[in-house]
């Protein structure tokens, strides 16, 4: 069962946090997760949530997505992305 990703990004430093793209993308690709949307234009047409940058990630399995999140693999990106932002990130199974 697919499982995604649902990440909000506000990022503080983008030049670091350009960095962190660079090297994010070759780890997700690793555990077979790909970005289904990526920090373009958002529209709240219900509630207060107002994401300043979303990204959606979906991944072949929450036991994948978990894979990656604790990786060696991911650990310097995580590291530059906390250096540099604050997010909320949610794991949420899908069908």
């Amino acid at each position: 069962m697919a499982a995604y990703l649902v990440v909000n990004i506000e990022v503080h430093d983008p030049v670091r946090y350009a960095e962190y793209i660079r090297l994010v993308t070759p780890t997700i690709e690793m555990f077979g997760g790909k970005y289904l949307a990526r920090g373009g234009t958002t529209e709240v047409l219900e509630g207060e949530w107002h994401p300043k940058r979303l990204v959606i990630v979906e991944f072949p399995s929450a036991e994948k997505a978990r894979e990656w999140w604790n990786s060696t693999e991911y650990a310097g990106p995580k590291e530059i992305r906390r250096s540099c932002s604050h997010g909320e990130i949610v794991l949420a199974e899908g069908k």
